[in-house]
């Protein structure tokens, strides 16, 4: 049986006509008030939008997914997507589709010639969703509601050479905002962070009881982030908010932990061990250990005898 290919939109214009939505009043952006939509299709699977939407929606009686994880929009929840990511909707026949909130569009092309059309790649969370979306207190709901209907406004002004800069600039402040917002979540939901974080903990503990780390070498932060189903940048932006270390470092913490006892409990050699570490030169081991700890393997063997 041949899989769905998911339904992409590679316009703006082309999502408002699926949506039965008017045509945008700007091909490169578009700020839609959920209400107006009203039905989604029984065989509407998966979509895929080749520009960025930022949405916050409520009471939204419909199971989605992104990435790994299913989502309940029963709470005003906000979420991020990047071009190119896939949106999984599960809708059961004869749905009334019963939801409010908003929908923020942004081509690429819009943010072209401004310092955000690069800096938007970095805010981390357009992949943190692959795990979990924003939940908002009614403070910051209201804040981000804010924020979207001023870019609203402007999207609806007569275009002129002022309003790129003026939605760019209302947009950076909605990204900040969410940033700091992400931030409080990580330590808020402290439930969720730190299964993650001992989930994170059992993996590297049975990679490095095994013969994949002398076969393959130390366990990218990839590897980990793929186990864990999250993204890297989710990944290490937890464990910096909840233990103030990055996923790497976190990983060469265990490989010099497993490197202490050897070198104290057994009579294998420098380069012996450092075989077993899944490094193919000593050399590289013995920097790293002293990196991390102020002395050599040697001196720190020799400082039990």
């Amino acid at each position: 049986m041949a899989s769905i290919q998911p339904r992409r939109f590679k316009t703006i214009s082309e999502f408002h006509q699926f949506r039965n939505l008017p045509k945008p009043e700007h091909p490169l952006i578009s700020v839609i008030n959920l209400e107006h939509i009203m039905h989604l299709a029984e065989d509407e699977t998966s979509l895929v939008k080749d520009f960025y939407s930022i949405a916050l929606k409520r009471n939204f009686n419909v199971r989605m997914k992104y990435g790994q994880q299913e989502f309940d929009f029963n709470e005003g929840v906000m979420f991020f997507m990047s071009p190119g990511q896939i949106l999984k909707i599960e809708v059961e026949k004869d749905t009334t589709i019963q939801q409010s909130g908003w929908m923020l569009l942004i081509h690429p092309d819009f943010l072209w010639n401004t310092p955000l059309a690069k800096k938007i790649r970095q805010y981390e969370y357009f992949d943190y969703s692959v795990n979990e979306a924003l939940f908002l207190s009614e403070k910051e709901e209201a804040m981000i509601v804010g924020i979207l209907q001023n870019i609203e406004q402007e999207y609806h002004t007569n275009i002129d050479k002022f309003s790129q800069d003026l939605i760019v600039a209302q947009l950076e402040v909605l990204l900040t905002y969410a940033e700091r917002f992400y931030h409080r979540q990580f330590i808020t939901r402290k439930i969720t962070n730190h299964n993650i974080l001992n989930r994170f903990e059992d993996i590297l503990t049975e990679y490095f009881n095994s013969d994949t780390l002398s076969k393959k070498g130390l366990p990218t932060v990839q590897y980990i982030a793929e186990a864990l189903n999250v993204s890297p940048g989710y990944l290490s932006g937890l464990l910096k908010t909840l233990t103030g270390q990055s996923t790497q470092q976190h990983i060469h913490d265990n490989l010099i932990e497993r490197a202490k006892q050897k070198l104290s409990t057994t009579g294998l050699s420098v380069s012996e061990i450092a075989y077993e570490l899944g490094f193919e030169h000593p050399q590289s081991f013995s920097k790293l250990f002293k990196t991390k700890t102020n002395f050599s393997p040697l001196e720190f063997r020799q400082s039990f005898n």
